[in-house]
């Protein structure tokens, strides 16, 4: 009698709209996807990088502090970026055909939107575990990462803005380095890292410009257009290239690797749809090496 009664009271349930496991599964994988997976390193690679750089001894690697960054930046970081991204471009994103592919749309589910403000909410509790220095850099990532995309300054509508806006992309590193190491990054690697961002969007939008010319919308890739947009991350790059090496000869010569292959596609005529895909290889590569020189720091200097 009991399970009879069960069983009814659950299809019940089930009829009358209620969460099934199974609902709960499809939205987390929504959600996941929603994250990006493939772009993930693109806010924890800087992380990793920084602590590498800022970390002192072994001990400072991996410290309660630096892996809870991490964490954040890895998952729930990239939750509340491309959600927001997704719910203020819901309209825009019809035209796009990444979203049917690679990418999702937004479909206007209550879960996602409270799932996106729980991980802004997650952000602004770190204000509380990292050191007042760190602030400035965490305060910058937030009203940059939700006003790309969401009013009143929507960034992303406004060229040149929505690639100077996208220097947020380098500051969850400057928050972890200045967390970790207890004083600001050195300016050269913030201003590098911020031209390095900036190319970084700029190319990332060239696949984008007829679907947001046909959306009316104007971005730094739309008002150049394909081959000016790769002369503008080519000097990005170059510019990138040269702070890094004011550094250190060894990071110069490593960013030099992305007008280089930046050249390269261009030159050969590969699809800017398809190379836009291997940028994350290539960021990763890039993102190990330089990590691996912070470690050699600690362990060797």
């Amino acid at each position: 009698m009991g399970d009879a009664d069960g069983h009814t009271a659950g299809a019940s349930a089930e009829a009358a709209g209620a969460p099934t496991r199974q609902d709960a599964l499809d939205r987390a994988r929504y959600l996941l996807k929603l994250s990006r997976p493939r772009f993930w390193l693109y806010l924890a690679g800087p992380v990793v990088v920084a602590v590498a750089f800022a970390a002192e001894t072994v001990g400072d690697l991996f410290t309660p502090l630096s892996l809870g960054l991490f964490v954040y930046f890895v998952l729930p970081a990239n939750v509340l970026l491309y959600g927001v991204n997704d719910v203020f471009d819901a309209d825009v994103d019809t035209e796009n055909p990444k979203k049917a592919e690679k990418e999702v749309r937004f479909r206007g589910d209550r879960f996602v939107v409270v799932s996106v403000v729980g991980c802004g909410l997650a952000g602004l509790a770190l204000f509380a575990v990292v050191p007042p220095v760190a602030w400035g850099y965490l305060a910058g990532f937030f009203l940059l990462g939700v006003q790309y995309s969401a009013p009143p300054f929507r960034f992303k509508t406004t060229p040149l803005l929505d690639s100077i806006s996208n220097g947020l992309y380098v500051l969850p590193g400057a928050a972890t380095y200045a967390a970790v190491a207890g004083s600001p990054p050195p300016l050269l690697a913030l201003v590098g890292g911020w031209a390095w961002t900036m190319a970084m969007h700029t190319f990332s939008a060239i696949p984008d410009i007829e679907p947001d010319r046909r959306a009316g919308i104007e971005t730094t890739a739309t008002v150049f257009g394909r081959d000016w947009s790769f002369v503008y991350c080519g000097a990005l790059w170059l510019a990138s290239a040269g702070l890094f090496a004011a550094l250190d000869t060894r990071l110069g010569v490593l960013l030099l690797s992305y007008p280089v292959v930046l050249l390269g596609v261009y030159t050969s005529g590969v699809d800017v749809d398809r190379a836009y895909w291997w940028y994350p290889a290539l960021n990763t590569v890039v993102g190990t090496l330089m990590t691996l020189g912070g470690l050699w720091l600690v362990v060797y200097a």
